[in-house]
């Protein structure tokens, strides 16, 4: 494996935003090319903090199985509080097209690159499915709407609706200091889901009291109503911030929740079924 560590420059000013003080680093774990015979999926993950930090519980592990299942991993460190929105959308954006415009030296499939998240990580990835092909996205950064495009959205207890279930604290962060009107309405993610949206899958508990599953229901309904494929699985069990619900992840919680696991074999299975048809 090769370990590439890019730090990412953006010229958030051309997008009315403030610079952070510290750049958003892409970390990029790497199968080399010889040990794959054919182009594979990519995965760029978005780690979960309720935008104040990114967790290192959702990062390097998640990465790691699905370097194991033969994709290459990336995982974004983007600028979280005092940041605000858009700057780690832009981070994400341009970690997608680096990803694309190195396809064939890292041997990527260009039309699978898929942005995975956790909780507000979750609502991060999710916007960039939403905004992809929006112009205050791509413009400031000197790209088209296809170069940073993702072809597949992973979902984990997402932050989605600044609305009735809202996850408070993480719009609190994303749209603090900016006009509250506009930017909760524009990053309530269910009211700008749209056929631009890519295949997404989206896991949740039913017992998750931080982020509440209906967070997921909204947004579920939504990718729907635009006739997006979405896959959807709920469990009935588990607190928030499981990540791989095993040992290696665990928080302040005892103990593993070995139904919960087989979200990362399932993901694994829908990648690996992106394309298909029926």
């Amino acid at each position: 494996m090769e370990l590439i560590k890019l730090n990412l420059e953006i010229p958030y000013e051309k997008a009315g935003a403030e610079k952070p003080e510290s750049a958003a680093q892409l970390v990029c774990y790497l199968q080399q090319p010889q040990n794959m015979p054919v182009p594979r999926p990519a995965v760029v993950i978005c780690p979960g903090g309720g935008y104040r930090y990114t967790s290192s519980r959702e990062s390097e592990s998640i990465a790691m199985q699905y370097l194991a299942a033969g994709m290459q991993a990336f995982v974004l460190y983007y600028n979280c509080a005092p940041a605000v929105f858009p700057c780690a959308l832009l981070e994400l954006a341009k970690s997608v097209s680096i990803v694309r415009s190195h396809a064939a030296e890292w041997n990527i499939d260009p039309e699978k690159i898929l942005v995975a998240g956790f909780s507000a990580g979750g609502h991060l990835a999710a916007s960039l499915g939403c905004f992809w092909n929006q112009s205050f996205v791509y413009e400031p950064l000197g790209l088209l709407a296809e170069d940073i495009r993702p072809n597949g959205n992973i979902l984990c207890y997402p932050v989605i609706t600044s609305g009735e279930f809202a996850h408070r604290g993480s719009f609190n962060e994303l749209c603090r200091g900016l006009d509250q009107e506009k930017y909760l309405k524009l990053t309530s993610l269910e009211k700008q889901a749209g056929t631009q949206n890519p295949p997404t899958f989206i896991w949740h508990t039913n017992e998750d009291q931080a982020v509440p599953v209906e967070n997921s229901f909204l947004y579920t309904a939504a990718l729907r109503k635009a006739k997006v494929s979405v896959e959807f699985h709920m469990y009935a069990h588990g607190w928030h911030g499981l990540s791989l619900a095993n040992e290696e992840t665990k928080c302040d919680k005892d103990g593993e929740l070995p139904k919960v696991q087989s979200w990362m074999g399932l993901s694994i299975t829908w990648i690996k079924d992106l394309g298909r048809e029926y």
